[in-house]
């Protein structure tokens, strides 16, 4: 029997795009949620996609998240989570309602993006926070509403555990002014909006002697929603957990 996948943000660019990857993947589109009036989108809330799906792939808004982990918790849904923009708040839902459902939660579902973070961490561990200063540089389209986006964060994630730090404590964004001078281990983030682009992330470690830089382009958001299908099919039946894309993909950690 084919995976039932609900689409949370049907009626979005994603949305459709996540609608075509259901049915390519051969699984069951269960409904979503979207617009008023969207032929896609006849369930009339959170809580009833939760329970007409055994998987629901969410690309909405942040301010979302708290209402989407109660319900789909409570209907013991499994949850593919791909907003951007979390406040630490909204993580804390999202983790309780890993203890009560598989949930995939990940910055970025582009599958050449989570080797790239794979990258970015043992490039960290082999390079010294002492010696190599880490700047991470990434544009989006001018419609997005969150700066650094997750993507960004999720490779200052990456940098910082290879260093045995935790990103918040390093973290330094949106240098303006008379700023001083670098902190050494300081992990630095630019963040850059026009046009179109769907994603661009470069990774600079930067030495005295050297510059080493690692970059992401994404070209289509496809990419996206082929990563998140993966990921609601690999999720199905799995005990209880908040994963990630390293998990979907076989990664070792």
């Amino acid at each position: 029997m084919s995976t039932r996948i609900g689409i949370a943000g049907i009626t979005g660019r994603m949305g459709r795009l996540l609608v075509e990857e259901v049915a390519a993947a051969g699984a069951t589109l269960a409904g979503g949620l979207g617009r008023t009036g969207a032929d896609t989108a006849r369930l009339p809330d959170i809580a009833a996609l939760g329970r007409a799906a055994e998987v629901v792939i969410d690309f909405t808004h942040a301010s979302a998240a708290r209402l989407h982990a109660g319900a789909l918790a409570g209907a013991g849904t499994a949850w593919v989570l791909g907003t951007s923009g979390l406040s630490g708040e909204d993580e804390a839902a999202v983790a309780a309602a890993a203890r009560r459902i598989p949930v995939v939660y990940a910055s970025n579902f582009a599958l050449g993006v989570n080797l790239v973070l794979a990258l970015a961490e043992q490039m960290a561990a082999a390079l010294p926070a002492e010696g190599y200063d880490a700047e991470i540089l990434e544009m989006h389209h001018r419609q997005k509403v969150d700066a650094p986006s997750g993507t960004a964060i999720g490779m200052g994630r990456a940098v910082a555990a290879g260093w045995g730090v935790a990103l918040p404590d390093v973290m330094q964004s949106g240098r303006d002014g008379h700023t001083g001078p670098r902190r050494t281990g300081a992990i630095g983030f630019a963040a850059l909006r026009g046009g179109q682009v769907v994603g661009e992330h470069t990774l600079i470690f930067a030495s005295a002697s050297e510059h080493i830089s690692l970059t992401h382009r994404a070209f289509d958001r496809r990419v996206f929603a082929t990563g998140a299908v993966r990921a609601a099919l690999w999720l199905k039946d799995r005990p209880a957990g908040l994963y990630g894309m390293a998990d979907v993909l076989g990664m070792p950690k």
